[in-house]
């Protein structure tokens, strides 16, 4: 316990001080007035020694008052100023040395409703500290193990290429080994980037009109050279003269995330659709295929940093596409739903206001 320094103390007994003599004025006030009318209405003869009596008796009423009152004050202030301040501060420094599982306890004591509402808003700041907290320890845990996996590839690949008795083709190999790995590293890099500006702000839609069917159609041809190579089946049934208001540019990384997701997890033989129609004020778009689909479990989370339902799939991508997909339908203010069941297929379903 700290000891009182001088200050404390000199302030205690001004403050006492202070308070004797703003009671001492009231009493003596309203006791000379009292004295006063009594001694008008029963024509009483004060003397010198009753009112020297009476002066002591008042003075040492006052200094017991006084005392009382501060006694009574300093209990008060005590529980309850500042022993929930002490609670306070103590949570507080606890959660700026990033212990973010601390809790205050409710304060439902009569008077203390201003420190429970404080109480209240520094328990939901600390879960919140602690869920953001949460996010970027796995954050950064994810994007290690990402960059650990075409990191490893590069050094091996690497490793294989400096040997001197190597062929030609292994060469042209490893080396395709080490770019493809290389790209995969700067996808991922340039999906975090742009997850990072969508997430805090930096990137803000600018609206126009355009013709929807023109740009599905456009991202569609830009996989045209996959679709050939994996025979791969298209159907599409897209509508023309629909039009919309949003981010071109932002729903362009929609459509190329959705369709890049539906070639990458179909195999040879299967089928792609896509399809745009109008259903009263809205632009309704699907993006489906004939792949593995996934179960109920995961698709609860594929929208989610990161994620990944089935580790053998891995390879394909890093877990940032649909995390930037469902960013960029909360900007635009869109919906995105998925309907999915194993070895049967996924089909993506995003709905735009046309105006």
């Amino acid at each position: 316990m700290k000891k009182p320094t001088l200050k404390a103390v000199l302030g205690s007994v001004s403050s006492f001080l202070l308070f004797f003599l703003t009671v001492g004025f009231i009493v003596s006030c309203c006791m000379m007035l009292f004295v006063s009318v009594l001694a008008d209405t029963t024509k009483l003869s004060l003397t010198a020694a009753n009112i020297g009596t009476a002066a002591k008796i008042t003075f040492w009423n006052v200094v017991l008052i006084t005392f009382l009152f501060k006694l009574a004050d300093y209990i008060r202030r005590k529980i309850m100023v500042e022993r929930p301040t002490k609670i306070i501060t103590a949570a507080t420094e606890r959660i700026m040395a990033g212990d973010f599982s601390v809790r205050i306890k409710p304060m439902q004591n009569s008077g203390m409703e201003g420190f429970n509402q404080i109480a209240t808003a520094i328990n939901q700041m600390a879960e919140e500290l602690s869920g953001v907290e949460t996010l970027r320890t796995d954050f950064i845990a994810n994007v290690s193990h990402e960059m650990k996996t075409p990191l490893a590839v590069m050094q091996n690949y690497g490793t294989l290429l400096q040997a001197e008795e190597l062929s030609r083709e292994k060469r042209m190999e490893y080396a395709k080994g080490v770019t493809e790995a290389a790209r995969r590293m700067a996808d991922m890099m340039t999906n975090i980037l742009k997850l990072n500006r969508l997430e805090n702000q930096q990137i803000f839609a600018e609206n126009k009109e355009f013709d929807l069917g023109e740009q599905l159609c456009e991202s569609l041809l830009c996989f045209e050279s996959l679709w050939e190579s994996n025979n791969i089946r298209i159907d599409t049934d897209i509508s023309e003269d629909i039009k919309v208001v949003a981010d071109a540019e932002l729903l362009g990384l929609v459509w190329n995330n959705l369709l890049s997701n539906a070639f990458k997890f179909t195999p040879s033989g299967g089928m792609v659709r896509v399809s745009l129609k109008s259903e009263g004020d809205l632009a309704v778009v699907k993006v489906e295929d004939t792949g593995c689909g996934m179960t109920p479990e995961v698709g609860k989370h594929i929208f989610e940093k990161f994620y990944q339902g089935d580790s053998s799939r891995a390879v394909q991508g890093n877990g940032l596409g649909l995390a930037l997909v469902k960013r960029v339908m909360d900007i635009v203010k869109g919906e995105i739903s998925v309907e999915s069941k194993p070895d049967e297929g996924t089909s993506f379903t995003v709905r735009l206001r046309r105006y």
